[in-house]
């Protein structure tokens, strides 16, 4: 979104047609939504803003649920917002800790800010783009006094240490920019990341990077805590000062709807040892593989790796467990699509869920070497154990609540 389209949409008349404008979904949409307010008498940059503001917010109830349909978003702000579940837990943290205020360094579209602010945090929300931090004031608005949006950059903005002050950093990883965006080395942070550690290393500090974000290069004093949502690794947090906990280097928050459960260690799991394929396989979830809490996992579950280099484990006895799904094998076989079909037509399979680790396959290409026929359905799990590439028939236990 442009500055010239925000004006125009931050008007009585531009806010009310955006409420009265349907979701739009798909290139149709656009089009016939488009070509209905421009016949209506709208002006060029306000059309425009409402038909991209009516399609994000559809997006966006992903990550805001209902809050969405009162929030106004830019496409890069809304691909690196945090979800509101996430941001609630990051505010509970900081109450937690004593913290009473919190500088948002880099509040993008105001996600975090809204779960600061949400428990009672006094905000101050600081975002480099204008446009960027005028939408933040928009959905931050609500809060009054309570919730302050600054446009300018972190370092300008960066508090004093203070009892009950907290700093928290989302360094903006795509280039600048409010529709397509490309993402940038972490040199190319917003704030750098050597400015966001150094204040971590004298503040209570939250500073939130990709999951995949390099461990070597994380700041050994912080807490690192991956965090998954729904099966999906969505964040890594640094947590230091009072924000960090006594003892833990490494966590794996696990969120499954409203429900959590978390796994914590001083550091990096040892490994457990390798066994042979037993009658369930269970796949840790991915912020447990990121967190490297594997070994953690595998011994409370008196499970085995099932190969040094994959992280698939295996036990005899079924288990109930947030941090893996398990499946129960019902066959292996060689990797190969014949033998799988055999087995798959032998169980009357025709509905396939494949997955795979280890193995350099494409799971939508393989499928369509597969003979499928039948009403039942499995799972095919392909993997590599040892030297030899296996498949494996397997039915997906129900994950614990």
């Amino acid at each position: 979104m442009e500055m010239s389209e925000l004006r125009a949409l931050l008007t009585p008349e531009g806010l009310s047609l955006l409420d009265s404008t349907d979701s739009v979904d798909g290139v149709a949409d656009v089009a016939r939504t488009v070509s209905r307010l421009r016949a209506a008498g709208h002006s060029p940059d306000l059309v425009s803003a409402v038909v991209g503001q009516a399609r994000l917010r559809a997006k966006a109830t992903t990550k805001f649920g209902d809050f969405a349909a009162r929030m106004l978003f830019t496409r890069a702000g809304l691909e690196q917002a945090t979800r509101l579940g996430v941001a609630a837990r990051h505010a509970q943290r900081m109450r937690r800790a004593g913290i009473r205020s919190v500088a948002d360094l880099g509040c993008g579209i105001g996600g975090d800010a809204l779960g600061f602010a949400g428990a009672g945090l006094g905000v101050l929300a600081v975002d480099a783009d204008e446009v960027t931090a005028a939408i933040a004031a928009y959905n931050l608005a609500p809060f009054g006094d309570d919730a302050v949006v600054r446009h300018g950059t972190a370092q300008e903005h960066l508090p004093s240490p203070a009892d009950g002050q907290a700093v928290w950093m989302d360094p903006a990883r795509r280039t600048s920019g409010h529709a397509e965006t490309t993402r940038v080395g972490a040199e190319e942070y917003s704030p750098p990341l050597d400015w966001a550690f150094a204040v971590a290393s004298r503040m209570p500090t939250g500073i939130k990077l990709g999951p995949g974000h390099d461990r070597d290069a994380l700041p050994a004093e912080a807490e690192a805590q991956w965090v998954s949502a729904d099966g999906s690794v969505v964040e890594l947090v640094l947590w230091t000062g009072a924000l960090a906990r006594e003892g833990v280097r490494r966590a794996a928050l696990v969120i499954r709807g409203e429900r959590s459960h978390e796994l914590t260690a001083g550091a990096d799991a040892e490994d457990a040892p390798v066994r042979e394929l037993g009658a369930f396989l269970h796949e840790p979830d991915g912020a447990v593989i990121r967190a490297r809490l594997i070994g953690d996992v595998a011994r409370s579950l008196d499970a085995g790796m099932l190969d040094e280099r994959i992280a698939y484990l295996t036990s005899d006895a079924a288990v109930t467990s947030p941090f893996v799904q398990s499946f129960r094998i019902r066959e292996t076989m060689p990797a190969n699509p014949k033998a799988i079909s055999a087995v798959l037509k032998a169980h009357g399979i025709g509905t396939l869920e494949i997955k795979k680790r280890g193995m350099d396959v494409d799971p939508a290409a393989f499928r369509k070497k597969l003979t499928l026929r039948g009403d039942a359905s499995a799972t095919l799990i392909l993997t590599r154990v040892g030297e030899q590439r296996r498949a494996i028939l397997a039915d997906r236990v129900p994950v614990a609540d």
